[in-house]
């Protein structure tokens, strides 16, 4: 197994048996030691014996337990926010400048979108990933935001019903308040809005976003959309199934319209279709919801290594 910053997977369910794969695809500064979950008979588990990685079934308690944890500097927690709360009191006991990725709702440490903010956190020992809809919109209203100013941001997050399990359909609001308040705390939107839509259609469709942002009327266009095709080289850098499905629309607001936590409106309303197709490392292609949360969580953490090694090297 490469050499590198070793990490443990809590959570042995699709999105960390996905994000396990990807790290051993990658082969570079992560290097995964442990897969944990609760359930022995977890095809993640099971994985993770045939590929070399060490799998424990008891959980967090577990993980501390085994002597692959003195060596573990980076642990993913993709289960769930109440279980994230418990997991991560335990870790930091146990190892107090352990660094935690946190995939789930819990949210204790800042939202974290690599491409947008991560720069500003790489000191914090626990980072939240947000949403897949945030991964995917938050980049994009920050575009704007580092060219005018954003008076309202929207999004639609419209998802196959495939790839929601039952975590995402029990989170819809969590969801929906977290998206909405990282577009403003990390896209820079003074007032936003998030909605999700599970799509039956079959068969199964990809995810694609929809992002409405209304600035001044005098805000540059051209330097909008720059900034925007700039912003989106660099989410598929990591993701490369994130791509616009068309031209970036611009429309006039010339007559006032009532805005949610704004008022009456009247400026530039710009729009952005996206579309994120999975790499199909472990979950179906349409599943690009999750893909985005499992890249974006390794680009953190490659970054986060790196950062870490670094320092050490200073030391």
């Amino acid at each position: 197994m490469a050499e590198g910053i070793p990490a443990a997977i809590i959570g042995s369910g699709n999105i960390g048996t996905d994000l396990m794969i990807k790290i051993l695809q990658r082969n570079g500064i992560v290097s995964i030691r442990a897969m944990v979950g609760i359930d022995p008979e977890s095809d993640g588990l099971a994985r993770a014996s045939k590929l070399g990685v060490t799998a424990i079934s008891t959980g967090v308690e577990g993980l501390i337990a085994s002597p692959v944890f003195a060596d573990i500097q980076i642990v993913f927690d993709a289960t769930s926010a109440g279980a994230h709360h418990f997991n991560a009191d335990k870790l930091r006991s146990a190892k107090p400048d352990i660094r935690l990725i946190d995939l789930t709702p819990a949210a204790i440490g800042p939202y974290c979108v690599p491409v947008v903010n991560l720069a500003e956190h790489i000191d914090s020992l626990n980072v939240n990933m947000v949403t897949c809809g945030g991964q995917a919109t938050i980049p994009i209203v920050a575009a704007v935001s580092a060219v005018t100013r954003v008076h309202y941001a929207e999004i639609v997050a419209s998802i196959s019903s495939r790839s929601a399990g039952p975590g995402t359909r029990a989170n819809i609001d969590e969801f929906t308040e977290t998206t909405a308040e990282a577009l403003k705390l990390v896209g820079g939107a003074a007032a936003s809005k998030a909605l999700i839509v599970l799509n039956p259609a079959e068969p199964p469709m990809i995810m694609r976003d929809t992002v409405l942002v209304l600035t001044p009327a005098a805000a540059d266009r051209d330097a909008i959309e720059a900034s925007i095709r700039e912003m989106v080289a660099k989410v598929n850098a990591y993701v490369p199934g994130y791509r616009l499905k068309q031209e970036v629309q611009f429309d006039d607001v010339l007559e006032p319209v009532n805005v949610p936590d704004f008022g009456a409106f009247t400026g530039l309303k710009t729009t952005v279709f996206l579309e994120v197709e999975g790499a199909a490392d472990y979950l179906p292609s349409y599943a690009g919801n999750l893909d985005i949360m499992t890249s974006a969580a390794l680009r953190t953490a490659e970054i986060v290594a790196t950062h870490v090694q670094k320092a050490g090297a200073a030391s």
